[in-house]
């Protein structure tokens, strides 16, 4: 068995292994809904591959079921809403969302130059 004369130093060992990655495979968005689906794939979601609805799965039909979703949360809300109202309480503030602040970079700090004697 060979034995290597020297040792393998971290930046050789390192450039060695720049090519031993994981790669991430042929993602694309959805030309109909937008869901990330593998290339040259039709969509699980909506059933449409290249523009053409190949499964026979009607977009319409969701559409109003999301429809029919988002009026039933919106009605639940206002029914909340209303019920406070008539026993006096007042009705639960929607949480804001956190505004994250911006990062301030810090000044530079004056680095010591060193002085070469010639």
């Amino acid at each position: 068995m060979a034995v290597p004369f020297r040792r393998t130093s971290k930046t050789k060992k390192r450039m060695r292994r720049t090519h031993f990655k994981l790669h991430v495979t042929g993602l694309v968005t959805c030309s109909n809904c937008g869901a990330l689906i593998p290339a040259h794939t039709v969509c699980p979601k909506c059933g449409f591959y290249q523009g053409e609805n190949v499964l026979g799965l009607k977009a319409e039909e969701k559409a109003v079921e999301t429809k029919k979703k988002s009026a039933k949360t919106k009605t639940e809300a206002a029914g909340s809403d209303e019920a406070a109202k008539a026993s006096g309480k007042k009705a639960p503030a929607a949480k804001a969302a956190k505004v994250k602040k911006p990062v301030t970079s810090r000044k530079p700090t004056a680095k010591k130059q060193k002085v070469v004697s010639e």
